[in-house]
């Protein structure tokens, strides 16, 4: 039996083919509302594409823990034997959303864990510090990545610029210039919650943490050469591979493993552990194993169930919380407030973002809000009308804050900006450094001498041979 065909009220449609017109050459007439519609629809289809990570990925798949965290956590999902559902994003970070997937490029790494202590949302990168460690300079180093305003076109001037004026970025930017500045595939690289988190266990202690995924199918990255011929011929090359893989049934996986610092560590430590410039050595602090992650399940329909997909570090869930990292904190506002603009007020109604668990708020109105709720007297609160109400049971324990309120200069709070670079440079092979240093000669074509200059200078600090080979290759 055929399906009716109908407008989006589900009146039924008798004619799909023909605008209704006053004769056969027209004028059309104002109350064929099913063109109308056709065409306002259309001019809807598409929300604002996000500011950053515009061009994205993603599957669906599950979280496996396979060993015994609870001394450090009580949230429920990270618990030895749990399955959780999850959706990943993964996404370039500069582009727009047609930009080819083989650029280089950060790569966003973004994860929604649907708990059954609601959704636990993990926002990293597959690099694990970045360029900045301020969230005031996060607008303009955005800015210096998107398009010059008055060329329309991408200027190399304007992120070295940037990068040179700013120390702390050349830890991300060495990774970012090095052979990891394009993973092959998606599958085959490494994801980073990035920020310093909490885990908090049934005691009331917390923890620090640092949170990694491992890929198991290894490390494989593409020069700029090999980048090149593929975005010739294939623009959508990272979407195409992971489709095909999980159609295929080649499911990818990653080890999920975490790092712990003790808060009487963090107090002691010679860096500091809340800035997203810094890694936390893992001869200080080891890799702890916790489980995996598998992606078995392509989405059924891009638009609703991936480009609709808000993720924000404001989603957490008991025994899981945030620290003082500026980035952090910063993002826990942004994150929710960009989709509420791009996507709507209710964006966390919507299939994909919905959780598992009920929901209980007393938001009201606004656009998108479908819940369909029945009138109630308690719609605020406190109420005296058996409306949903708090459990001081759910409180985290409290947590110390010193110092006077000032904007403290991030240059001298902490200066060393370069010997965890260095450390990096050092694990280098011979090929490696070269790559590094003819990736940096390339992307600094038509860029200004003295910013070139005031770069190499930073390069020195690194590492005399750092600078040295990035000016041979330049020449």
């Amino acid at each position: 039996m055929k399906k009716l065909m109908t407008t989006s009220a589900g009146n039924p449609i008798g004619d799909n083919q023909n605008s209704l017109s006053a004769g056969s050459r027209g004028p059309l007439l104002m109350q064929d509302y099913q063109l109308i519609e056709k065409l306002a629809h259309q001019n809807r289809e598409r929300i604002p594409e996000r500011v950053v990570h515009a061009k994205g990925s993603g599957a669906f798949g599950t979280l496996k823990i396979t060993e015994d965290i609870s001394k450090y956590t009580k949230a429920d999902v990270l618990q030895i034997g749990k399955k959780t559902p999850l959706l990943i994003r993964i996404s370039t970070v500069a582009g727009e959303k047609g930009a080819a997937d083989a650029e280089r490029d950060v790569r966003g790494f973004a994860i929604k864990f649907y708990t059954q202590e609601g959704n636990w949302d993990l926002v990293g990168n597959n690099t694990p510090v970045f360029f900045i460690k301020d969230p005031l300079k996060f607008p303009d180093f955005i800015h210096t990545q998107k398009r010059h305003p008055r060329t329309n076109m991408r200027s190399a001037t304007a992120a070295w610029d940037f990068w040179s004026l700013s120390p702390e970025s050349l830890h991300q930017v060495t990774i970012l210039m090095s052979d990891r500045g394009i993973p092959k595939t998606l599958r085959n690289m490494n994801g980073y919650g990035s920020h310093t988190y909490s885990l908090l266990n049934k005691e009331g202690e917390r923890f620090w943490v640092k949170f990694h995924f491992k890929t198991k199918q290894g490390i494989k990255t593409l020069t700029n050469k090999e980048a090149e011929e593929i975005i010739g011929k294939d623009r959508e090359s990272s979407q195409k591979d992971l489709y095909e893989s999980i159609e295929n049934g080649d499911f990818p996986k990653w080890n999920f493993q975490i790092q712990i610092m003790t808060q009487e560590e963090a107090e002691n430590s010679s860096f500091n552990p809340f800035d997203l410039t810094k890694v936390w050595p893992h001869k200080d602090y080891p890799m702890i194993d916790v489980g995996e992650i598998e992606l078995n399940k392509n989405p059924e329909n891009y638009f609703a169930q991936v480009e609709q997909a808000a993720f924000s570090p404001s989603n957490i869930v008991p025994g899981i919380s945030w620290s003082p990292d500026k980035m952090l904190q910063a993002r826990v506002f942004s994150y929710a407030d960009a989709h509420r603009y791009r996507v709507g007020t209710h964006y966390e109604m919507l299939p994909v973002n919905r959780p598992l668990t009920e929901v209980n708020t007393y938001h009201a109105d606004g656009p998108m809000n479908f819940s369909e709720p029945r009138s109630s007297d308690a719609y605020y609160e406190p109420n005296s009308f058996n409306g949903a109400v708090e459990d001081k049971e759910y409180l985290e324990p409290k947590f110390p804050v010193t110092g006077d309120g000032d904007r403290y200069s991030h240059l001298e709070d902490d200066n060393d900006h370069y010997s965890q670079v260095t450390e990096l440079f050092n694990l280098m092979n011979d090929n490696q450094k070269q790559q590094l240093f003819n990736n940096i000669a390339e992307s600094m074509n038509g860029v200004p001498e003295e910013i070139i200059n005031r770069q190499l200078a930073l390069f020195e600090k690194v590492d005399s041979s750092y600078a040295a080979g990035v000016r041979k290759a330049l020449k």
